[in-house]
């Protein structure tokens, strides 16, 4: 029920990712898709952590918390907690919020954010990393059971997500457990980047898109690639993580070219200037948001078929075995050899994309608040 007995007409969500502005992920660009802009999808006070150094230009909408102190175990986390929870209660009006969209299960803002808005409907959306965390912190697996009991409600992009919130928590209820799939924004599905002409060449130009993690799998990519000719292969990373990711490259005698960490626009335009998205996630993806994007740009997609990707991309685009030299060395060649396939793929690619307009997915988290509140 709602703690609002009369809510004003334009009472907001409440919401938080605690990551600092800037930061790289499929997490960081959904919520901004979602919370913020001159016109959101979902009307929100939203914040994230002011980023050390310059700070960027924030989008319309967003608001940053000065809270030192991020960390994921002991009494330092209980203290970080805290000064978030005191941050947050300084600026929220309850009179104006509706609905808490409580990011991840586990981390600091969540805890924080119920804490200071005890009394609001909670809805809780799994990203994935929350439960990678869950599994080896034991301090974020207990921030993860509690919220998991506290949410009035659990989102989770893939059915995947739900299989494995159950396993870390098999005390949630699972009737509290909402299939609500992430979003391609509406307007690059509507209009992609046009694709330049092709010139006849018998290279593959392929493009790894994302963080260079462990869970990503890139170092399964790279050992592979140094033994295939005709291979032309663009990473988009943040920078720091390249730079560490320099010795492998050296070791492998990796033929790549680093286009840098782009701003959403920019990938999508050099989605349109390659022929594949690699994507070779060793773990989980909470839903790959990257690999719907190039869909909708025209790029197909050769993936692990991991929980989530799986689930999300299926036979619209074409998985493979990275860790196994053979198997990803042939589908390489097929791909590099058969211009059919890949129109195929970029036909079933695009279709699939069109399944998940972010209009959607702001509907049905918004009807998923109205039964709450």
């Amino acid at each position: 029920m709602s703690p609002l007995a009369n809510p004003p007409s334009r009472a907001l969500t409440a919401t938080f990712l605690d990551l600092p502005v800037g930061s790289p992920g499929g997490s960081v660009e959904l919520f901004l898709d979602l919370y913020t802009g001159d016109r959101p999808l979902i009307p929100a006070r939203a914040f994230m952590l002011a980023p050390t150094g310059t700070r960027p230009r924030l989008p319309a909408g967003l608001d940053v918390l000065s809270v030192a102190g991020k960390c994921l175990e002991g009494p330092a986390f209980r203290r970080y907690v805290a000064d978030l929870r005191e941050s947050l209660t300084a600026v929220l009006d309850p009179a104006h919020i509706r609905v808490l969209h409580l990011q991840h299960l586990a981390f600091g803002a969540t805890p924080a954010l119920m804490r200071a808005l005890p009394v609001h409907p909670r809805i809780a959306l799994v990203h994935g990393t929350d439960l990678l965390f869950a599994e080896t912190h034991r301090d974020q697996l207990q921030i993860l059971h509690d919220s998991a009991h506290a949410a009035d409600a659990i989102v989770v992009p893939t059915h995947a997500m739900a299989d494995r919130l159950l396993k870390l928590s098999p005390q949630t209820d699972p009737r509290k457990i909402a299939h609500i799939p992430w979003g391609v924004p509406d307007h690059l599905l509507a209009a992609p980047p046009p694709r330049p002409p092709r010139m006849p060449t018998s290279h593959l130009r392929l493009l790894y898109a994302g963080r260079l993690t462990a869970e990503k799998g890139a170092e399964h990519l790279i050992d592979n690639l140094a033994a295939i000719p005709s291979i032309e292969l663009s990473i988009a990373a943040p920078k720091t993580q390249f730079a560490a990711f320099a010795p492998l490259l050296q070791r492998a005698a990796a033929r790549v070219r680093y286009l840098g960490w782009l701003r959403r626009p920019q990938l999508w335009r050099a989605f349109a200037e390659h022929d594949v998205l690699v994507m070779p996630s060793t773990t989980l993806e909470a839903m790959g948001l990257v690999a719907l994007e190039a869909q909708a740009c025209g790029l197909p997609v050769l993936y692990q078929p991991v929980p989530g990707l799986n689930e999300a991309l299926a036979a619209s685009a074409m998985a493979t075995d990275f860790t196994h030299t053979a198997t990803f060395t042939r589908d390489i060649e097929r791909l590099r050899s058969d211009s059919g396939l890949l129109l195929a793929l970029r036909q079933a690619g695009h279709a699939n994309a069109a399944r998940y307009p972010l209009s959607a997915t702001a509907q049905s988290l918004a009807d998923l608040g109205s039964q709450l509140s």
